[in-house]
């Protein structure tokens, strides 16, 4: 058992996070929350802010109409009850549009709007913008690295080769 400093720490600096200092999943954790609120900031006014699996969502429903909500919800990794959340958020919004698929009639198509396709081209100027921003004090080469361990990390956690 540790013993606890005499006096209590009051400048962040002071402080030992214990075993999270060694732990991925923290840093992991706390660098998606700094670079979401960055973000955030950034779509400020965009109906793509506040929350996550929207710009993913948009983006690919632009890139592969008719895509099913299934699929996406796997790649963003969310059940059925928030994907439906989310997709009734941006259908209210205007940016995509349901239909029932002319294959199986239990299961929908989502297409993008005039308004979604519009906002896809500014979020595709935003968010690689943002990114490089935001970790610009990271050398190129070792973004690429972690990229890379990121990436493969990703599709191992969602199947994909």
């Amino acid at each position: 058992m540790r013993k606890p400093p005499a006096r209590p720490p009051i400048v962040p600096e002071d402080i030992n996070i214990d075993v999270l200092e060694d732990t991925l999943s923290f840093y992991i954790r706390t660098i998606n929350l700094a670079v979401s609120r960055d973000l955030d900031e950034r779509l400020e006014g965009l109906d793509v802010a506040k929350g996550t699996g929207k710009i993913t969502t948009l983006l690919l429903v632009d890139d592969y109409p008719g895509i099913r909500p299934s699929v996406i919800a796997h790649l963003i990794l969310r059940d059925r009850s928030a994907m439906g959340r989310l997709i009734d958020q941006m259908e209210d919004h205007g940016l995509i549009r349901r239909e029932v698929s002319p294959d199986d009639s239990r299961a929908q198509e989502l297409y993008i709007t005039e308004a979604g396709a519009a906002l896809a081209v500014k979020i595709r100027e935003i968010v690689p913008k943002q990114s490089r921003d935001f970790f610009s004090f990271i050398p190129e080469d070792e973004q690429r690295l972690v990229m890379d361990i990121l990436r493969r990390a990703y599709r191992r956690i969602v199947g994909l080769p």
